[in-house]
């Protein structure tokens, strides 16, 4: 039997718990209030018919003041009630909404690291960020409104035949015509349309996290917005939808509109034709007045359909982005844990495509690493160095071939385990709004101040440490207080020496340093080397040429290794990069006499 399509709204509520029934428990009260909401218009209507009824002897219209208080307290009922129902919504929508962003964290946290790279950080904060956020919008506003949407009409219909049929249907003749324009506005088109808009906010996301992180190449070399091609590109697309959409649905929009308003006009040529220009009766005028009163509901209910049919896409949608995480699984656990015998790397025959389409990122790579040894990855940008890193720390698995640590194949140790082996210093490594001894538990949760403090003098920070106010338990971020690029590369090393990882990971890590750091940066290298394989990853030659051995890249393959003096003596790529990178050090700005 085939199973049932589940809907948006029943997907939602999972992530509730047991604050579902709020949910139930606000429709509820929302139809009810949406009932005693139609009852004001019903004893106004009372008071009219009174007292056209007396005429001048308006102290027969004993009823008016009683008619007037029903109208008074059904108001205040009315709003006691949707306010009790708004009170139920919101719980349950802080708790979806909140369960939602921690199960997507949760997954998350589950994830290779290498997926945030792939999906893009920009897109991926907006959905845990921004998209969930909407449900929250959607339960605790839109649902209320949406039944209140549909309980409304029933019963307007119903009161706009009980009076007088023929204002009825003058009444839903504009009615009926305006739903017709809103369909076309609110239909599947719109559907595909709300993606094409998400789709084009997240890339302009990604594009504007990305032009962010390269505002300080911007200002130096007096760039504008017009040199990130792609960011540019994001928001003139952007632009070019938001026109186009808006041409599109303008004709609709405005018949919508005018049609909405307009039942006033249509109960005029009513009248005018009932009485046929001679005087109206009592019943006529009364019922007139009545439907005039009453016309501005169906405005307020024809709008909140047409902007729930929105928000019901809306939360489509952002069930649609969410499952695109859901759906990316975690990488495969082994049944039966293997342990690794050492500290040597390997990669033997390697092949890594990021995506279907694109070339591979390293290509039959292999290459070793001794244990306690130090060997370096160089070569020119997309070389697939940083790959090739990814892939010992298993941020993503290799589609052929394998990597080993201490004979091990990576895929066979448990996660854990591996992360202890493995210890990764990126080139722009960022610490938390925490004390600094905190950033440095994050290696060894146990570590005691004393262990904190040897390790952050190894990796030369007793400067840095000296000139905070509270030492190692500085909070950074507090009181004005900033570490710069290189000295939050030496944290991160400290870091790396306290967790006494087998094997350390160097990515670039004196990329955004000063000459004054860099000779720093460069001196806690050498405290990492005296207790781990290091494979270091550095555009900046002079940092790797005392590696015991330098594996240069080209294209995801290996070109050459060997020493500094090998390559050099080879007289290849190697040696190409190191004369440019001699002749770069050596330049200097000329002042004109």
């Amino acid at each position: 039997m085939r199973e049932k399509k589940r809907g948006a709204l029943s997907e939602v509520l999972d992530y509730a718990g047991g604050y579902k029934v709020l949910t139930c428990l606000s429709f509820v009260l929302s139809g009810l209030s949406a009932v005693t909401g139609l009852m004001p218009f019903v004893y106004l209507w009372r008071i009219i018919n009174e007292v056209l009824k007396t005429g001048q002897d308006i102290g027969k219209a004993s009823n008016i003041i009683h008619y007037g208080w029903m109208a008074v307290w059904f108001s205040l009922i009315t709003m006691l009630i949707y306010f009790a129902a708004l009170m139920c919504s919101h719980l349950a929508a802080f708790r979806t909404a909140s369960g939602m962003k921690k199960a997507l964290l949760s997954h998350i946290s589950l994830l290779p690291v290498g997926f945030a790279d792939e999906m893009g950080s920009g897109k991926l904060r907006r959905v845990v960020l921004e998209t969930t956020g909407s449900t929250e919008t959607m339960l605790a506003h839109n649902l209320p409104d949406m039944i209140q949407a549909v309980v409304t009409p029933v019963c307007m219909i119903i009161m706009l035949f009980i009076y007088d049929w023929r204002f009825g249907v003058a009444c839903l003749i504009p009615l009926f015509t305006a739903f017709a324009c809103m369909m076309r506005m609110t239909g599947p088109r719109m559907e595909e349309d709300m993606k094409r808009y998400q789709d084009a906010l997240e890339k302009m996301s990604n594009e504007a996290v990305e032009y962010v992180r390269g505002i300080p190449v911007v200002k130096t070399f007096g760039q504008t917005v017009f040199s990130f091609h792609r960011f540019k590109k994001a928001i003139d697309d952007y632009g070019k939808f938001c026109f186009s959409y808006t041409k599109n649905m303008r004709p609709s929009m405005t018949l919508f509109t005018v049609f909405i308003n307009s039942a006033f006009a249509f109960l005029i040529c009513l009248v005018l034709f009932l009485t046929g220009g001679s005087e109206a009766s009592t019943d006529i005028l009364t019922n007139f007045l009545f439907y005039v009163i009453f016309t501005p509901v169906i405005v307020t209910t024809m709008n909140r359909i047409m902007f729930m049919s929105e928000n019901t896409m809306k939360l489509n949608d952002t069930l649609n982005r969410t499952k695109e995480i859901f759906d990316i699984k975690p990488l495969p656990e082994p049944e039966r844990a293997v342990h690794p015998e050492g500290a040597s790397v390997e990669l033997s025959h390697v092949t890594y495509h990021y995506t279907k389409d694109a070339a591979p990122a390293v290509n039959d790579l292999t290459l070793k690493a001794e244990e306690d040894k130090i060997i370096a990855l160089v070569g020119p940008s997309g070389s697939g160095k940083t790959t090739a890193a990814g892939l010992i720390s298993r941020f993503f698995d290799a589609e052929k071939g394998s990597v080993r640590i201490g004979g091990a194949d990576v895929r066979d140790m448990r996660k854990e385990e591996l992360m202890n082996n493995v210890s990764y210093v990126f080139q722009d490594s960022r610490l938390l709004k925490r004390s600094i001894a905190d950033n440095l538990k994050m290696a060894k949760p146990d570590a005691t101040d004393d262990e904190i403090k040897e390790a952050l003098s190894l990796a030369r920070c007793d400067d840095i440490i000296d000139r905070l106010p509270d030492g190692i338990h500085t909070v950074l971020g507090s009181e004005g207080t900033y570490l710069s690029g290189g000295e939050q590369q030496r944290i991160a090393i400290a870091r790396a020496i306290l967790k006494k990882a087998p094997v350390v990971i160097l990515d670039e890590a004196t990329a955004f340093a000063d000459p004054e750091n860099e000779a720093l940066v460069q001196k806690a290298f050498g405290e990492l080397t005296k207790q781990s394989t290091v494979i270091m990853i550095a555009h900046r030659l002079s940092t790797v040429r005392n590696a015991d051995r330098i594996y240069v890249m080209d294209k995801g393959r290996v070109e050459e290794e060997g020493t500094h003096d090998e390559l050099l003596h080879n007289k290849g790529l190697y040696s190409r990069m190191w004369d440019e990178y001699n002749k770069a050090a050596s330049w200097k700005v000329g002042v004109a006499v």
